[in-house]
């Protein structure tokens, strides 16, 4: 059972740091806020650690920063948004700063910035060492808790996108976590800003909600989605069974821990020139190999930090006592772990997706500035830069703000319909999409990944929550299939070299990802 509203809000479908960005950058425009739980509760922003990337420093530049990103994107950044998102960080710095965010500062009152992996050199700004995430979003959450054009509904989700004669025309909702019937709200304009797609792999840094549905979600509306095979394992997820997986921040690496293997090698200087601070993928790959082989990798801090770890590092230090690790006296075993996804529904340099009425931002959207592999801390800056750019596209499209009062929107759920996804099934995709769709990849278990994924499908039934996962979990694994070389996110053992043919963004629909499915499980061995 269906309800229908009408409203004169804009629908921001999610509430991390682009959807809460936006809904103040509106302002005094009415939005109304889709949050599945609690605002500061699963959403990746709050669980951010390194910080923000940003050239504030003396001897920086935007175009230092730029150049960097570039060098990290393996080839297929936009460079054009490069330049633009780089040139626009020291003022959202500035921005976060007064709205209260409590950045690290030195004696003199300049900003404490981090090197990360791929920097040339220190600029990420940071908030008492690992909790850049967390802190931004408390300000966030206080400024939008007290502005009045903000509708917050919490314990909802979306689970479609409604179109229209070509167009988005508005969300269909549900409550979070048990089956309601549903109420479909027609809108001046939806804003997609849900997440990424991390949660689709059984090892993850990313919050449990987080598995792909947004990306899911748009695409099977028709929208295209961009760059779906370039997917971001965080080197040094903490290595205790836990899932999600806690992370140790590069931060740590850029202080001068090392990567060390059961037998004391510290193994990244053979690898990589920049050794530990090697781009990501880089140093993925290389733990994810010592596994392999069977010589369990650990990050050591004991010599750079000591006991300091454990208050300039707080969150690091939390995860290592829950777990019974001593990160003073004892190194810390490390897993990559899925953490980003450059991928996402294909927007312009104003947020805009191919659908009209759609606008895009955050992990969700996929813009170019990542390319192949996501320079650290790139990813917060993106969420802030585009937020204002789509919501000011928004506000231009849209034409002056109501002259009067909005009302809330009313969502009541009918007490009968829909139904929440099976956690077997849950959890068959996301022990699939890490075994075929993981660290590395080839052909034949790209094809597997596909065949299970369309069984999954096919006994999910009529849930889209579930049918939403499939869908970016399809779009991945068909993207990687197509792409055959290794670029990046993406490393195939079938084709380990990049092919500077396919130096170049991928572009794909959901129904073309299906046809690439169809034929995967065509080949499949009967």
């Amino acid at each position: 059972m269906t309800a229908e509203r009408n409203t004169d809000r804009v629908v921001i479908v999610g509430a991390g740091l682009a959807a809460l960005s936006a809904a103040l950058d509106l302002a005094p425009r009415p939005v109304l806020v889709i949050s599945p739980e609690s605002l500061g509760e699963g959403a990746s922003s709050v669980w951010a650690q390194g910080g923000v990337a940003a050239a504030v420093g003396a001897t920086d530049s935007p175009a230092d920063h730029a150049a960097d990103t570039m060098r990290a994107g393996a080839g297929t950044v936009d460079a054009a948004i490069a330049r633009l998102v780089t040139a626009a960080a020291p003022e959202h710095i500035a921005v976060l700063a007064e709205l209260g965010v409590p950045f690290d500062r030195d004696a003199a009152g300049g900003f404490v910035m981090s090197r990360e992996a791929a920097h040339g050199r220190p600029r990420v700004v940071r908030v008492k060492g690992d909790q850049a995430g967390a802190e931004i979003m408390h300000a966030l959450i206080r400024a939008v808790r007290a502005a009045p054009s903000v509708q917050v509904a919490e314990g909802v989700m979306a689970t479609d996108l409604v179109v229209d004669q070509g167009r988005v025309a508005g969300v269909r909702l549900v409550r979070s976590g048990a089956p309601s019937g549903a109420v479909s709200v027609r809108a001046a304009a939806v804003l997609l800003a849900a997440g990424g797609s991390g949660g689709l792999f059984a090892v993850t840094t990313n919050p449990p909600r987080v598995r792909g549905q947004a990306v899911g979600m748009a695409a099977r509306a028709g929208a295209q989605v961009a760059d779906a095979e370039f997917v971001q394992f965080h080197p040094t997820a903490i290595d205790v069974g836990q899932d999600p997986a806690p992370l140790a921040t590069e931060a740590l690496r850029g202080e001068g821990a090392v990567l060390l293997n059961s037998e004391g090698t510290r193994f990244m200087t053979a690898v990589h020139p920049d050794a530990e601070l090697a781009p990501r993928d880089i140093v993925a790959r290389a733990i994810f190999a010592e596994h392999r082989a069977g010589r369990r990798p650990v990050l050591d801090t004991r010599a750079v930090l000591g006991a300091a770890l454990l208050e300039r590092f707080p969150a690091v230090a939390a995860a290592c006592r829950e777990a019974g690790i001593d990160p003073v006296t004892q190194p810390i075993p490390v897993v990559p772990a899925a953490h980003y996804h450059m991928g996402g529904v294909a927007t312009s340099d104003r947020g805009r997706a191919s659908l009209p009425g759609l606008w895009v931002v955050g992990e969700a959207a996929s813009t170019g500035l990542h390319g192949a592999n996501r320079l650290a801390s790139n990813g917060l800056l993106e969420a802030l830069v585009f937020a204002r750019r789509a919501s000011d596209d928004i506000a231009a499209d849209l034409g002056p703000a109501p002259a009067s009062a909005v009302p809330p929107v009313d969502l009541t759920f009918p007490a009968t319909g829909g139904v929440t996804p099976d956690p077997v099934l849950i959890t068959r995709l996301r022990r699939v999409m890490s075994a075929e769709v993981g660290v590395l990849r080839n052909g034949p278990g790209l094809r597997r990944a596909l065949a299970e994924i369309a069984d999954i499908e096919t006994a999910a039934g009529d849930c889209p929550q579930l049918t939403n996962m499939t869908a970016a979990a399809t779009l991945i694994a068909a993207a990687a299939l197509a792409r055959r070389e290794s670029r990046g996110g993406h490393a195939r053992t079938d084709h380990p070299d990049p092919d500077p043919a396919q130096a170049r963004r991928s572009l794909l629909t959901l129904t073309e990802a299906l046809e690439i499915r169809a034929r995967a499980c065509e080949e499949m061995p009967a």
